[in-house]
């Protein structure tokens, strides 16, 4: 099953990089095959103006990390002299730092400098990271400074699903889309993706196709909290890996064994026994508990295919 990872993966993989990162300096090794600047990404300031190899400068040659920034789904690596790197996984892409350099796919490739004061002996002075993208939907975007950095996330995202309050949702989610394909859409809230959607619905007992107009503010409170309720959980067991993804030290993560839903269409439903349901809403893939999630007359098929 191919999936983007979503908010949980990617602070997953934020909480076990940062660290063997923090407070060390990267060595820039190795670049390619191929250029792995995101789509949509351009020299320094996240806007394309042609296709050009990144510089080693932009992938944070001779840096020190300084801390490692995540919001919805992009991570990003903050050097002490403001330079940033913006990691986006796409559906196959892995940062792992402490690997086998010998892997397959590497886009590029860094030595993590440990301090030499008080290393043990035993202690090697220096590890391998690596990103790897064997489909290439991932990417890596350069900005110069922090604050061109924070202005981008600003301007193309919503708030962070990790976070989300019952207002600032109420507020997004409007008109006539159904709630799931709202919920895609990562201008209203960063990180939620086809999996803890499906999965946030079920706790909140919404049917994924009612409209945004028809949720009241109970309703939308009741979700926010399945929001961050659901990737809290993921997150602590390491994030759902279906295929590609690993943590930043290469594990595989187990909240996939407990989707309630996601994936589940024709078993029957964990909390009463029905059989679960599947549709498809702004072309993703919905599965849902017609028992446990409840719609309205006149639920959109907004999205539905």
């Amino acid at each position: 099953m191919c999936t983007l990872p979503e908010l949980a993966e990617i602070e997953a993989l934020r909480r076990t990089i940062a660290p063997a990162l923090i407070g060390h300096a990267l060595r820039l090794v190795a670049i390619g095959p191929h250029d792995m600047r995101a789509r949509g990404s351009g020299r320094g300031e996240g806007h394309r103006t042609k296709r050009t190899w990144m510089t080693p400068s932009e992938l944070l040659d001779g840096a020190t990390v300084q801390s490692i920034a995540r919001h919805g789904k992009r991570l990003a690596i903050i050097a002490a002299d403001g330079r940033c790197l913006v990691v986006q996984l796409g559906m196959s892409g892995q940062l792992i730092a402490g690997c086998d350099s010998n892997v397959s796919h590497q886009h590029a490739t860094w030595l993590v400098m440990k301090p030499v004061r008080g290393r043990g002996a035993n202690s090697p002075a220096s590890i391998p990271m690596i990103f790897r993208d064997p489909r290439r939907f991932g990417g890596l975007t350069a900005y110069g400074s922090t604050s061109s950095l924070y202005d981008s996330w600003n301007a193309e995202l919503g708030p962070d699903a990790l976070t989300i309050q019952a207002q600032a949702l109420r507020a997004a989610m409007t008109g006539a889309r159904a709630v799931k394909v709202a919920l895609l859409d990562q201008t209203i809230v960063a990180g939620v993706g086809n999996i803890y959607a499906d999965e946030s619905l079920h706790v909140a007992r919404i049917d994924p196709r009612m409209r945004c107009d028809q949720l009241s503010p109970k309703r939308v409170t009741a979700l926010a909290l399945a929001i961050r309720t659901i990737l809290n959980r993921a997150i602590k067991h390491g994030g759902s890996t279906l295929r590609d993804y690993r943590s930043g030290l290469g594990a595989t993560g187990t909240a996939q064994a407990l989707h309630a839903v996601y994936g589940r269409a024709g078993d029957p439903c964990r909390s009463c026994g029905e059989t679960l349901h599947e549709t498809r809403l702004g072309g993703r893939t919905t599965v849902w508990c017609r028992s446990c999630q409840p719609g309205v007359k006149g639920a959109s098929t907004t999205g539905q295919t």
